[in-house]
């Protein structure tokens, strides 16, 4: 047994395309013609992405794997300066939840497309239903809550994070997406509390059918400013049915998870989790092609092209970021054993060039490495993890096709 499998998803890096894209919105505006590939090649060769770095998209290992052939195929539109012909398996997924998220995107590509519609909050002050501050309120000990609106995680810090620590209150907001996030300062709340706030409120959010309640603790003060730390906690809720890594595990094989995996799928099906920010996570993809055993699968999300410049629409630091990726894989490409598979793709777009600052509606990658070259077409997002189980020889339990 020599098959090995990675799965890497860059967080948000959609490729336009989706045929329901006009159902999804950014503020008013439809998500129709959002293209975060595109656009940020587009920007880069105009010279509009040149902060800290200049010139056109600069992606050669990912272009050489299908990346630049995959936008053509997803959107009919170039991305200028990927024009490779690629050495890889390549083509486009769609996916068929109904929801251009985090969970919805991730549990589609391991297998379980999402059988309900998410509750999301109104843009409205309050956002948040009664019960749910009353909830909150007992599970920290207070009498009240800061925020209850839709806001920017940034934002809201520099607006209120100076009251919290002088009340003592949990800062609480949401976005577009189906997400409850409190905010709290790790020395003056605590970072264990704000864990175990989020721990005690989960459940009942859950039941409402939102996704995820996210811990977001900070640091600083009124003078210096107020900064988020990477003890980020996300307490989603749990897959309907088994997923690619209970598909893997059950099998008795061994799991690795990296960064936002573990929170993602609750930990199911998962043997060994790393996280940290995306320059600790590509060093260890790095040691688990070097050292993960026979069998295993690795599954990794770098989520900084998403959380640091897709949402505050930055496209010069979304370039970075896919400068630096593309480096960093093309250096861990050449030590993948005869037999590996690694599958690079995405979850859901986040055009920085769009409105608004949710995520968009589009299409994603799909570009294997060791698999040799050859175009796979139009894919479901669920044949993802079908190819995985079928390279691994394990059986799969979802509705995707295998496309090995």
């Amino acid at each position: 047994m020599t098959a090995r499998a990675f799965v890497v998803v860059m967080d948000s890096l959609g490729i336009g395309g989706a045929p329901d894209a006009g159902a999804y919105f950014n503020g008013t505006l439809p998500d129709t013609g959002a293209n975060t590939l595109a656009h940020i090649a587009a920007d880069c060769a105009a010279g509009r992405a040149d902060t800290g770095r200049s010139g056109p998209l600069r992606v050669p290992h990912l272009d050489a794997l299908g990346l630049g052939a995959a936008c053509r195929l997803a959107s009919g539109r170039a991305a200028p300066g990927l024009w490779a012909v690629p050495r890889g398996l390549w083509g486009a997924a769609t996916e068929v939840s109904r929801g251009k998220d985090t969970p919805s995107g991730h549990w589609e590509l391991a297998g379980v497309p999402v059988p309900w519609a998410w509750h999301y909050f109104p843009d409205t002050r309050p956002a948040f239903p009664d019960v749910i501050v009353q909830a909150v309120c007992r599970a920290a000990g207070v009498e009240g809550i800061l925020g209850n609106c839709h806001a920017s995680g940034t934002e809201i810090l520099s607006e209120l994070g100076a009251r919290h620590v002088e009340s003592g209150w949990p800062i609480c907001y949401t976005s577009a997406d189906s997400v409850f996030q409190i905010a709290a300062h790790e020395a003056h709340f605590g970072l264990r509390r704000l864990i175990a706030l989020c721990e005690a409120v989960a459940p009942e959010l859950h039941a409402m059918k939102v996704a995820r309640v996210i811990a977001r603790p900070f640091v600083g003060d009124a003078r210096a400013g107020f900064t988020r730390t990477a003890n980020r906690r996300d307490f989603a809720i749990a897959p309907p049915a088994p997923v690619l890594t209970n598909w893997v595990q059950e099998a008795g094989r061994r799991v690795y998870a990296l960064g936002k995996i573990g929170d993602i799928f609750s930990m199911q099906g998962i043997d060994a989790l790393c996280k940290g920010p995306d320059t600790a996570l590509m060093g260890h993809l790095g040691d688990l092609v070097d050292g993960a055993e026979d069998g295993s699968l690795t599954f990794a999300n770098f989520v900084e092209f998403d959380s640091l410049y897709g949402h505050r629409r930055d496209v010069a630091g979304y370039a970075r970021a896919l400068e630096w990726f593309d480096a960093g894989i093309g250096a861990i490409l050449p030590r993948l054993r005869r037999g590996d598979l690694m599958i690079l793709t995405a979850d859901h777009g986040n055009d920085p060039t769009w409105t608004g600052t949710d995520h968009t509606r589009e299409r994603v990658p799909v570009l294997c490495a060791g698999m040799g070259a050859g175009e796979l077409g139009l894919r479901g997002f669920a044949d993802v993890a079908a190819s995985v189980a079928a390279h691994l020889g394990v059986p799969s339990q979802g509705p995707g096709r295998a496309f090995l």
